[in-house]
């Protein structure tokens, strides 16, 4: 009875032990405060709450965001690594249980002089049976390595999360850009075609002796200039259709489309709180993940310096004679209990430790330094949407002076002397770049937009 006791009193010291060698995770010490730079007055309202296809109103980009969703081949490289992660998790699970292994054997031995005692000279042995084996989880290691590997499982949970968020951005963002490059596009055909006007404008002043020769020539210039910019304008439309397609993982092929002028935003550009990044942002969490992973790496590598207890078992039958092999007499089992305590192993538990601790203060860094990396892009695309619109505002009013600008110089040219057609080019030039920069505006917003939303985590879902 009394042995029973020091079993189970040894029991409740042990188990207090690895409780003592264990260490929780404690995660990094993070400010949040005043990470969003100019933002005042913010609450818990937050953008990243609201469906992608509330936020995108197209239903052809609807459409293709779908379809990237589904087909999209680094989408589908993360959720392949996620099952190996869970694999990994399976298996420390698994780890808990005893090993149980199966054998069946016949051997055969020739035997010298000295082992048969010169009254045999070879012999057969007949073996069958199951051995198991079973590790005592007495200081908490392979609970410490299951923890670890669910904290793995989820990192690749939320890299997937950051794929699929980084994946709608790109995706809108191709689409936006293509959709301005329409609009340049259209834009430039509708000043070839005026520049067209003004050359035959100036054939019949040149007739009527208003201009002379050189006004002619620099008309036949100006539509030169702006027919020569559309083949690199088709370019790009070209090359930001193909790259969109290789997000759709398919071949090169037209996109289907609406213009700019049709998008509206419904959605309130709402940052939220900066605290909210710890739960939105997946890269954010992906980088809290690995803080954990490491750390309970540390508890593994610091109880490799514990004694192991190890329980072994084997049963079967074994026989010199084949006869007498599966019967009560070639019956045989036996049980082991051995601890193992490393004492002299080149170092090596010392240094798993020291390169697990190490880790884990890089993945501490790692988180601290995710959490100001997505505070920066946030702030980035706040002032960018409140630039782009400013802009936009004071380029209407630039819009409608160039507008006059033009039309006055057109005027003058027909009734007074005292203006040359280089007034005119001018005028039309710079009415030309700001049109140009106006789509380009509108885009910053847009780009700005989904900057934001993906900055601030996104919804997946």
């Amino acid at each position: 009875m009394k042995s029973y006791t020091y079993i189970g009193l040894m029991l409740v010291l042990v188990t207090f032990a690895s409780c003592r060698i264990s260490k929780p995770c404690q995660h990094p010490e993070l400010d949040t405060n005043g990470l969003y730079r100019d933002v005042e007055g913010a609450d818990t309202s937050n953008m990243a709450r609201v469906h992608w296809k509330k936020l995108f109103t197209d239903t052809l980009l609807a459409g293709l965001i779908t379809e990237g969703l589904s087909q999209n081949i680094d989408l589908k490289i993360a959720l392949q690594r996620i099952n190996a992660a869970r694999a990994n998790f399976h298996q420390s699970k698994s780890a808990f249980l005893p090993d149980l292994n199966g054998n069946a054997s016949i051997r055969q031995s020739k035997l010298a002089f000295p082992q048969g005692f010169g009254l045999i000279n070879s012999s057969t042995q007949y073996d069958l049976g199951l051995t198991a084996s079973w590790e005592a989880d007495i200081w908490g290691k392979l609970k410490s390595a299951k923890r670890g590997a669910l904290a793995g499982l989820l990192q690749t949970e939320e890299a997937r999360r950051a794929v699929q968020t980084q994946l709608i951005a790109d995706i809108a963002s191709r689409y936006f850009t293509l959709l301005a490059l329409d609009q340049q596009l259209l834009i430039l055909e509708q000043t070839v075609d005026n520049r067209k006007t003004d050359v035959r404008t100036m054939k019949a002043l040149k007739t009527a002796n208003v201009v002379n020769g050189a006004a002619e020539v620099q008309s036949e210039a100006s539509q030169y200039a702006a027919e020569v910019a559309i083949p690199r304008l088709m370019k790009q439309i070209r090359e930001t259709e193909n790259a969109l397609n290789v997000l759709l993982a398919k071949p090169s092929a037209a996109i289907g489309r609406l213009s700019l002028n049709d998008q509206k935003l419904l959605v309130d550009l709402k940052p939220g709180v900066p605290a909210q990044l710890l739960q939105n942002r997946p890269d954010v969490k992906q980088a809290e993940y690995a803080f954990m992973a490491a750390s309970e790496a540390t508890n593994v590598a610091r109880k490799l310096f514990y004694p192991s207890l190890n329980l072994t078992a084997a049963g079967g039958f074994t026989s010199f004679s084949l006869k007498d092999w599966l019967t009560p007499d070639g019956l045989f089992g036996n049980i082991a209990a051995g601890i193992v305590q490393p004492i002299f192993n080149k170092g090596t538990n010392r240094a798993r430790l020291t390169t697990a601790q190490a880790t884990q203060q890089e993945a501490a860094l790692n988180f601290q330094q995710s959490l100001l990396k997505a505070g920066e892009e946030v702030s980035n695309a706040l002032f960018a949407y409140q630039t782009a619109k400013t802009q936009q505002e004071i380029r209407i009013k630039q819009l409608a002076a160039l507008q006059k600008s033009v039309d006055f110089t057109k005027k003058l040219l027909r009734y007074s002397s005292a203006t040359n057609y280089t007034d005119v080019l001018t005028s039309e030039q710079n009415l030309l770049v700001a049109q140009l920069e106006d789509i380009d505006d509108k885009l910053q917003q847009w780009q700005a937009v989904i900057a934001l939303y993906r900055s601030l985590g996104g919804a997946e879902n």
